[in-house]
């Protein structure tokens, strides 16, 4: 798995996809995928896609 490339909280994007979510967390990102579908984690759907804003 790769290393995040952000250093800070200021420098990631507004919205958390499962691959940067993934980086983040150390965690595989079919986790990620896992747990963005909880109904009680904090993820929305913009089209088709899941992201989590990064305030949460």
């Amino acid at each position: 798995m790769k290393e995040a490339t952000h250093t800070n909280f200021e420098e990631l994007p507004l919205f958390l996809n499962a691959e940067t979510l993934a980086k983040l967390l150390g965690v595989l990102i079919s986790s990620c995928y896992e747990l963005m579908h909880e109904k009680d984690f904090p993820a929305i759907r913009i089209g088709s896609r899941l992201v989590v804003p990064k305030e949460k």
